[in-house]
């Protein structure tokens, strides 16, 4: 088995450290692409109210470094106003610096409050918006509504636009729903824009994502069925670790470098 999609790390896993660290330690580890980060109030990589000056210093150190962005983490609370206000900044950012796939989850990255009628009717003006900048919103497997592909699929059915698809995450589905990813995945697979692939140690609400390899997640199984799924887009590596307080930047980068050479010898490069 061989899987050609690009595969990313996630500047999240770098979480309290800046932006450099994350993007040295990410093209150190081997990956060539990455998701940035842009997430008001916990990592905020990219700021949504970046200037021009500073935009270019993030595009020259992603050229020194050889990395090329292929998605943004732009998730905010869309059951708000001020939510699908910071989205539509996040799909604004998206578009100077030429990255056509956003990810968000209805409730924003806490997601205490889901209310689903008032993220369905500030998801469309949202779809609108990206539509006419041709990008793809990634809606994240997080929270109570979208847990799993299977609660996830109705609400991508009901919202109806070409453009808002499914960012499947390996360990959120069971962190949030209680199922395993490998029971769950191949629904999702035809709804996928992008994928997270995260390791889990424990059951529901168990924060404890390690790197790839070192939890219970069986990722051969998961590869496979991404290639027999026909899914052909990005999948990018997420690390929390036991949240925070961060283990130290040389852990970090060891944990990004071990999930890279896991999910190479399975055959995804």
């Amino acid at each position: 088995m061989v899987l050609r999609n690009r595969l990313a790390g996630n500047t999240n896993s770098y979480h309290s450290y800046p932006l450099e660290a994350a993007l040295e330690g990410i093209a150190a580890a081997g990956y060539r692409f990455v998701e940035l980060s842009a997430v008001r109030g916990w990592t905020e990589h990219v700021p949504l109210d970046v200037d021009a000056r500073a935009l270019g210093r993030i595009q020259r150190m992603l050229n020194r470094l050889g990395l090329i962005a292929v998605s943004l983490s732009g998730h905010s609370d869309l059951t708000t106003p001020d939510g699908l206000e910071l989205g539509m900044v996040a799909l604004d950012l998206c578009e100077r610096l030429g990255i056509d796939i956003m990810n968000t989850a209805i409730g924003g990255h806490a997601s205490q409050q889901e209310d689903e009628a008032a993220f369905l009717a500030n998801i469309s003006r949202l779809a609108d918006r990206a539509a006419e900048q041709d990008i793809l919103i990634g809606i994240e497997i997080h929270g109570e509504i979208t847990n799993s592909a299977r609660n996830a699929i109705p609400v991508i059915e009901q919202i109806n636009r070409p453009n808002v698809r499914l960012n499947y995450d390996t360990a959120n589905v069971e962190f949030y729903a209680g199922i395993s990813a490998v029971d769950d995945l191949a629904l999702g697979i035809p709804y996928m824009v992008h994928g997270h692939l995260k390791d889990h140690i424990g059951g529901l609400r168990d924060w404890n994502f390690p790197a790839i390899g070192e939890g219970q997640i069986d990722f051969a199984r998961l590869l496979g069925l991404l290639e027999q799924g026909g899914y052909t887009g990005p999948l990018s590596v997420e690390i929390e670790f036991s949240g925070e307080p961060w283990p130290s930047l040389a852990e970090i980068n060891r944990s990004m470098k071990s999930s890279y050479q896991h999910l190479a010898s399975l055959g995804l490069s």
